[in-house]
């Protein structure tokens, strides 16, 4: 195993395992600079934090591994989840809030794609378009007051446990178990692998490429909707000017986590290490006082470094193939 390493270049093992050497230096970095780190009470509220962020990486996977980007997430999100909130506070029924959320979020993701398909128009443009458009519909709906009274069923969502374990990270295990299936177990995953690689030798292949890019964005916009849903319960009210910025760390931790921008790879196991990547950053930057100014910074400057590292190990393994 170390004589195959020893051979290998920097591209090469970069793209085996830099994404969980990453995650295990900046793991044991942390909890060197900081004694609370390794907390069983920290390490929970890390899980916690992360689940609404990864869910949103999940589904974003999808639309990035196609060569798209969905930049309306946190405007999503916010809909989504204030929608649901309304319904639980008018009616009191959970299943009828959640229903409500995730039908919003279909239709959504609905949307974005298909005017990007039938239209032809960049990703970018239309859920930047969505974006204004989600955040003005629940500003409007709600007049920009917060939903409160969602009852204690709700409030579980995001705040209760099963066992020692936090009911919001099984759902977000759930969640990975079906995004994993869909792209390493079924035809739309190999379509959409296909299509992200090649649109044109997919299409010439015979795959429906306009509906392959709808169901992605379809099931993007369905985790979006369980991010807002989790997210507005674990604050246990419906905030319609939550979820500022949430689609940059989604597509910070898919990048870092492998995702190539450029379209045709990526893995839900990367997002999801990436996503923890993301999320222990944050959190040891909380404990240790630094300004959110700062970890803007850092934050872009991660995304810069992921993309130029993409970028290099991409043209040093095309050159070994030449």
């Amino acid at each position: 195993m170390l004589a195959q390493i020893k051979q290998m270049g920097f591209a090469e093992i970069y793209r085996r395992f830099g994404t969980i050497l990453i995650f295990a230096g900046i793991f044991i970095g942390a909890s060197l600079l900081n004694e609370t780190f390794l907390t069983t009470g920290n390490l929970t509220n890390v899980f916690r934090q992360v689940v609404v962020v990864s869910l949103l990486a999940c589904g974003v996977t999808f639309i990035i591994i196609l060569g798209h980007i969905d930049v309306s997430l946190g405007s999503v999100v916010a809909l989504t989840g204030t929608i649901a909130a309304s319904v639980m506070s008018l009616t009191g029924n959970l299943p009828l809030a959640l229903a409500a959320g995730i039908g919003t979020g279909i239709v959504t993701g609905l949307i974005n794609g298909w005017v990007i398909t039938y239209f032809k128009i960049p990703s970018f443009i239309m859920t930047l378009a969505m974006t204004t458009v989600a955040r003005g519909a629940i500003l409007l709906y709600t007049a920009g007051v917060p939903v409160s009274g969602l009852g204690e069923d709700f409030k579980l969502i995001g705040q209760g446990n099963i066992g020692p374990v936090p009911i919001s990270v099984l759902i977000l295990i759930a969640v990975v178990i079906v995004a994993y299936v869909l792209l390493n177990r079924t035809k739309f995953g190999r379509h959409l692998y296909a299509v992200g690689g090649n649109p044109k030798a997919a299409l010439a292949s015979g795959i429906n490429t306009d509906s392959v890019v709808r169901r992605a964005f379809i099931f993007n916009g369905i985790l979006a909707a369980i991010a807002g849903i989790v997210l507005m319960s674990r604050v246990n009210s419906g905030q319609p000017a939550a979820g500022v910025a949430y689609e940059f760390d989604a597509i910070t931790a898919v990048v870092v986590g492998g995702t190539s921008l450029m379209g045709g790879t990526g893995t839900i196991t990367g997002t999801i290490i990436g996503s923890m990547i993301i999320g222990v950053i944050n959190n040891i930057l909380n404990l240790m006082n630094v300004s959110s100014y700062w970890q803007q910074i850092v934050k872009g400057v991660i995304i810069a470094v992921a993309v130029i590292l993409d970028v290099k190990t991409k043209s040093a393994g095309a050159g070994k193939k030449v």
